[in-house]
């Protein structure tokens, strides 16, 4: 197992996830704009290129060798700075996809997303719903960690995609307090697939999901960035950038506990109720909230659990105007919540 992985040069923008194909030999990093293959020596192996929305968190599915990730088109700051950036001047209508590549036919760099069959796309109305509502429904900004993880309470060993929502970090409202994660059988999603036409985006996708979360941490700077289930202690890793609210701890990285089922109470400061997880009692406890974190600088733009309490972690950087990686080896202690250096230990 490698201990450290580095990919730099990159200019589409910053690191926004990783993932692994341990039985080939492959990596696989989120950068915006673009998905890049390399094997685990960080060689580059080839590229999809030609996306004018948000490529984020991504997920590799050893079940039909393919790797997930979530993607947005949207007229915020975000969507307006990549197509910036990009120097397009397409309107695209907002919308939000899981992005499915076919890794085995990505063998050449700059492959085009939409021209070259190495990607479909699905469509959640779910997301597109609640964005669109006055007020963006539970600040909703879009969407971003995904993962593949059992339902809640679940010992049978099915695995459903997960997909949490991007939350505006808006410090004037309290209906913005929780994470919200979608849950997805993707058994029947071959009927949803297509190809993307970024002239022409297609509305194909399932009309609601299979669950739908709620995990009470507090606001956060734009939702769940990473998301990453751990099968060796039943938790789903939740990376964000620190919510600025004063009343809350504000922590870097959340436990949920896939371990508990979900339960139906109502939403804090609103008259909803709906499903909740509940926070493994691990890492930090803020005694105030009674809401329990993790501190721990890395996963925002990246992390992936390789079982045994093992997972990489991206510790992304700048330089010279291109963005990079390094991704490095950690242990995780589920009873103390804290990640420790594999090189240190």
């Amino acid at each position: 197992m490698h201990g450290s992985i580095r990919i730099s040069g990159i200019k589409n923008g910053h690191v926004q996830g990783i993932a692994v194909d341990e039985k080939n030999g492959h990596m696989y990093f989120s950068f915006t704009t673009c998905l890049i293959k390399t094997d685990m020596d960080g060689n580059v192996i080839g590229s999809v290129q030609g996306l004018c929305g948000h490529l984020g968190c991504i997920a590799f599915c050893p079940k039909d060798n393919r790797v997930y990730g979530s993607l947005e088109y949207k007229h915020d700051s975000i969507g307006a700075g990549i197509m910036q950036r990009l120097g397009e001047s397409r309107d695209i209508a907002d919308g939000f996809y899981v992005a499915i590549f076919d890794v085995a036919k990505i063998n050449g760099c700059n492959m085009d997303a939409e021209l070259d069959g190495v990607m479909t796309a699905v469509h959640l109305a779910e997301v597109l719903e609640d964005f669109s509502a006055e007020g963006h429904r539970y600040g909703c900004s879009g969407i971003d960690g995904i993962t593949f993880a059992p339902a809640p309470g679940d010992t049978s060993g099915k695995k459903d995609l997960y997909v949490a929502y991007g939350i505006y970090g808006d410090v004037s409202r309290d209906d913005n307090d929780y994470q919200v994660i979608l849950r997805y059988g993707t058994e029947d999603w071959k009927e949803y697939e297509r190809p993307l036409n970024q002239d022409n985006m297609h509305r194909c996708g399932p009309k609601k999901p299979d669950g739908k979360y709620f995990v009470y941490t507090g606001n956060t700077t734009y939702g769940v960035q990473n998301l990453e289930y751990d099968q060796y202690s039943g938790y789903m890793l939740a990376a964000v950038y620190r919510g600025r609210k004063e009343s809350f701890p504000n922590f870097p990285m959340f436990a949920i506990d896939l371990n508990a089922s979900a339960s139906y109470k109502e939403l804090k400061n609103t008259s909803e109720c709906a499903d909740q997880l509940v926070l493994a009692k691990t890492g930090v406890h803020d005694e105030k909230t009674d809401i329990y974190g993790i501190e721990h600088p890395y996963g925002a733009t990246g992390m992936i659990s390789l079982g045994n309490g093992l997972f990489y972690f991206s510790e992304d950087f700048k330089e010279n105007g291109t963005w990079g990686t390094e991704v490095k080896l950690y242990r995780f202690c589920k009873e103390s919540g804290r990640f420790t250096p594999w090189d240190k230990e």
